[in-house]
């Protein structure tokens, strides 16, 4: 049954140690799509973790028109749908234009607003609009102070369930976990995009796509929970090496289960959520 988005939104700022939006890069198959959602259940029913599938539509943002987009805003949506009928899973996918958001938040739970685009009034009131719950990604162009403008402009669209998404690339800076904490909704950390190398890797064929460096995943993931993150967002996939999209970012599906452990075992012990309580009386013998 469809939780309704407050619902959601209190389940997911009330999860200890965390919840999870997670899922491959973008939608290649309603059969691997399915697939993808039964095994990343599994593993965080397991594991006691609240998941948001994550897929996409279509990537309008690649580095080379002749990246891999995905099925589409129609096709793609009827898939999400019935991933998030079979398994009773919500689901967070992006939009890049406002006439999209109408639409997706008829089967989305949360919308995502792409990096690029997080100061764009006119998406982001569409998107609050739908009222559900809008995960804004912070541009890598952005001081972490600007999503409290972004933040600002889904909450005067009437619409308070808003979170937001820290997805730097080529420089990560933990500080913008914590000062994103300014604009008061839960922080999400993108721990796969973070590794995005743009332009990075040649395609046969001419041009270039986005590489990165999956082997530092475990690595910024494990600052961020350690930091006190209320979510990650991970993109994973049973067979990065034969991703058609952002492959080199994608954590591996086998992996999955055992850096969810650690991170859990990290959550545990860290007292990162709460500030530091600094005395600077000074110091007596």
């Amino acid at each position: 049954m469809e939780a309704p988005p407050v619902a959601l939104f209190d389940t997911l700022k009330a999860a200890k140690p965390f919840f999870l939006l997670a899922g491959p890069n973008v939608i290649e198959s309603e059969e691997h799509v399915l697939k993808m959602a039964k095994h990343i259940k599994a593993i965080t029913t397991k594991l006691g973790i609240p998941l948001v599938f994550k897929s996409s539509f279509d990537k309008a943002n690649r580095t080379s028109s002749k990246s891999f987009r995905g099925p589409g805003l129609e096709e793609g949506l009827k898939i999400l749908q019935k991933v998030k009928a079979t398994y009773d899973l919500p689901i967070v996918t992006d939009v890049h234009e406002s006439h999209q958001c109408e639409a997706v938040g008829r089967v989305a739970d949360i919308i995502q607003i792409p990096a690029f685009l997080c100061r764009q009034t006119d998406l982001l009131v569409a998107a609050a609009k739908t009222g559900k719950i809008i995960n804004i990604k912070k541009g890598q162009f952005c001081a972490p102070s600007v999503m409290v403008n972004s933040t600002e402009k889904v909450r005067l669209a009437g619409n308070p369930n808003v979170m937001v998404c820290e997805r730097d690339d080529l420089f990560v800076d933990p500080r913008n976990l914590e000062w994103l904490r300014e604009s008061n909704c839960p922080v999400v950390a993108d721990v796969t995009h973070a590794l995005q190398q743009p332009a990075g890797r040649k395609l046969d064929g001419g041009g270039v796509a986005s590489g990165g460096l999956r082997e530092l995943i475990p690595c910024i993931a494990r600052t961020s929970v350690a930091v006190g993150v209320d979510g990650i967002f991970m993109e994973v996939h049973d067979d990065p090496l034969n991703a058609p999209c952002d492959g080199p970012t994608q954590w591996p599906l086998r992996n999955l289960e055992e850096l969810l452990e650690e991170l859990i075992a990290i959550a545990r012990v860290t007292k990162g959520k709460k500030p530091f309580k600094i005395d600077l009386t000074p110091f007596q013998e």
